[in-house]
């Protein structure tokens, strides 16, 4: 099997590379279980050093960084740029936070000293899709190197380059080599890592088919796993809402990533008093988006990761037309198989509609309809997916208020939707489970011991003898 470098702007094929047999995967995941028994044992210290390092190493690199996933999947280098900073901020993040937040918790007891330590479980295999090339990876990466775990990535097969890139910086910041080794390997060989006692967790960010088959075999392997899986977020939009603002953030909320991404706002739910309001001024600042190539610096979205990708993004309208739904904002592709993809809106959109149940991933705007807040809240929650959310309104309580019912891992008022590394981040629902990033993340992949002191018990003084 090769694993192909496929860049989607020009159509042409970068690199190949051979995929890892299982006996040299096998001897990559061997050399990783040994590493782990010493990198335990290390100080926070010492990890921060080499973390803080990592950090100032994609600092450097960042032109070269964004270069490879511009032509990778398509990604401008100015989100490119913007994507490394951020897990560089990530890295020292957690390189000056982890010992605080791994350090051991006291808890009151009739003990004499009881409390909970937070360990390293050993291999974590890391399951990565392609949209955020580096910073998906390193929201796992940082949290477990700095928690004395090792990681094994199993990247999406069309960012070879980028996940290379990536072990290369974490060797050259001074981590043992074999405590974060990228496999070149296909789908086929998961289940067979994950079958594997050495292989002590999994986290996979991705579609819900592929969390759905990692899950099941981790379970079957009583395996502790991370699922972050798509999402098709409510942006909310109240009558009292700044308009211009809401409508213009939700242009950018939709074109985050040229559409692909999983918290990316793609359900716009409206009161129906401004609702014709709110349509035209999005769709002046979606048509305002400049595309083309992404190695250019003016360039504003490219195309998507793959053209097949496209394809079925254009059926996905297509089918939602024919079942009712109208085009606000025509766009989408100029020819079948080609991954440009230019913004859309649908209105119109109703249950029985693939618009209405499914996510859309790339450039469309899902326009609902809303009596008022209640149903609005209503059509927010009426979706499998709960990842992100937000809601647009003047009145910053009653804003908080309506998040507080929204069925979602992380609800934004007045702003759109992000993830950063001091903030919780994942999803309930058909989204996934268990959370990346802040304290929490780097608390999902340790033994979280309870270890007990029972009191001395004190002899009894002797009498004394007369």
């Amino acid at each position: 099997m090769a694993i192909e470098s496929f860049n989607p702007h020009t159509g042409r094929v970068e690199r190949r590379f051979r995929a890892f047999s299982w006996s040299k995967t096998e001897q990559v995941l061997a050399q990783a279980h040994r590493a782990f028994s010493t990198w335990r044992t290390t100080s926070f210290a010492h990890r921060a050093e080499r973390m803080h390092r990592a950090a100032d190493l994609l600092r450097e690199r960042q032109q070269e960084l964004a270069h490879l996933m511009a032509v990778e999947m398509g990604k401008p280098v100015v989100d490119g740029r913007a994507e490394i900073e951020k897990c560089a901020l990530c890295c020292d993040y957690y390189a000056d936070h982890a010992e605080q937040f791994l350090a051991d918790e006291e808890i009151k007891t009739e003990a004499q000293h009881s409390f909970i330590a937070h360990e390293p479980i050993g291999v974590v295999l890391a399951v990565m899709p392609w949209n955020f090339p580096f910073w998906q990876v390193v929201r796992f990466a940082a949290p477990a190197l700095m928690a004395g775990n090792v990681g094994l990535l199993k990247h999406a097969s069309n960012v070879p380059q980028c996940a290379l890139a990536l072990e290369k910086i974490f060797h050259d910041a001074g981590f043992p080599p074999a405590t974060f080794r990228t496999l070149l390997i296909g789908s086929d060989l998961v289940s067979k890592l994950i079958e594997d006692d050495r292989v002590r967790a999994v986290t996979l960010t991705g579609s819900e088919p592929a969390g759905a088959q990692v899950a099941a075999t981790a379970g079957r392997e009583i395996k502790k796993t991370v699922l972050e899986l798509g999402g098709s977020d409510a942006f909310i939009v109240l009558a009292d809402a700044d308009l211009e603002l809401a409508a213009k953030t939700a242009a950018q909320a939709r074109m985050i990533n040229s559409g692909q991404s999983c918290i990316a706002a793609k359900r716009f739910i409206v009161e129906k008093s401004i609702l014709k309001e709110f349509v035209a001024k999005m769709k002046a600042h979606l048509l305002a988006f400049r595309p083309g190539d992404p190695l250019n610096e003016a360039t504003q979205y490219g195309p998507l990761a793959r053209p097949d990708l496209a394809d079925e993004l254009t059926q996905q309208v297509e089918d939602s037309v024919k079942q009712g739904a109208k085009v606000e904002l025509p766009g989408g592709q100029s020819e079948p198989g080609t991954a440009l993809f230019r913004p859309m809106i649908l209105s119109r959109v109703k249950p029985g509609q693939r618009a209405y149940v499914e996510e859309f991933f790339g450039p469309v705007a899902i326009i609902l309809e809303a009596k008022d807040a209640d149903d609005a809240i209503r059509l927010a929650n009426d979706s499998r997916f709960g990842l992100g959310g937000s809601v647009w309104t003047r009145d910053a309580k009653r804003g908080q208020e309506l998040a507080r019912r929204v069925e979602a891992g992380a609800v934004f008022v007045n702003s759109m939707v992000k993830s950063a590394p001091e903030m919780p981040f994942g999803g309930v629902k058909k989204s996934g489970y268990g959370r990346e990033l802040s304290h929490l993340g780097i608390r999902e992949f340790v033994n979280q011991k309870s270890i007990w002191v029972a009191k001395e018990e004190k002899p009894e003084a002797k009498k004394k003898v007369e």
